[in-house]
């Protein structure tokens, strides 16, 4: 397999640590090294790194299903407990879990599924618009908004919007009630 190796700044618990990651194993690295019409990258940076962070916990919560059999209880071995397994889990990777599924909520169902693909389980673009029956180079634009709400999510922001900008809850004095009926 062909590496392409660098180190990056990633946020891990609220502090940022410098991590090396092999750019051509994820197609989401691949995406975020490309450049559009006007030369600037498809991808921002908050983009492929809530991206990263999303396969991160997907990793360290054990959420890839098995692709062989499992070699550690026999057949009249110990009897597993709970989904999945859970409780032979660490913290660690429960919390991963929990992580896992809150960006998954907050990305919303029409979004999450692509983002898991590419993300996760590491599907080029190609093959989720196959899979999915979705037009050409669709996925490219429905992943870079899920990847968005992502880097949202991550960051607590409400929507779009221009540092320092506020946004208007109401249009009326704090006392004001509208009329109903």
């Amino acid at each position: 397999m062909k590496q392409d190796i660098c180190t990056v700044m990633v946020e891990i618990d609220g502090e940022m640590q410098a991590v090396s990651i092999n750019l051509a194993e994820s197609p989401l690295s691949q995406l975020y090294r490309r450049k559009g019409a006007d030369g600037k990258p498809f991808l921002t940076a908050e983009e492929f790194v809530a991206g990263e962070r999303l396969r991160a916990d997907f990793t360290r919560g054990n959420l890839m299903p098995r692709t062989s059999a499992n070699w550690e209880t026999g057949v009249g071995g110990r009897n597993r407990t709970g989904a999945n397994g859970t409780a032979e889990l660490t913290d660690a990777a429960l919390a991963s879990r929990f992580r896992v599924q809150k960006a998954i909520d907050a990305v919303g169902p029409e979004l999450s599924g692509v983002l898991v693909d590419v993300c996760c389980f590491l599907k080029g673009l190609e093959t989720v618009e196959r899979e999915r029956l979705w037009p050409v180079r669709s996925a490219k634009l429905l992943l870079k908004a899920a990847l968005g709400a992502l880097d949202r999510h991550y960051h607590q922001r409400s929507g779009p919007s221009k540092p320092g900008s506020q946004t208007i809850v109401q249009w009326g004095t704090e006392d004001y009630r509208p009329q109903i009926g």
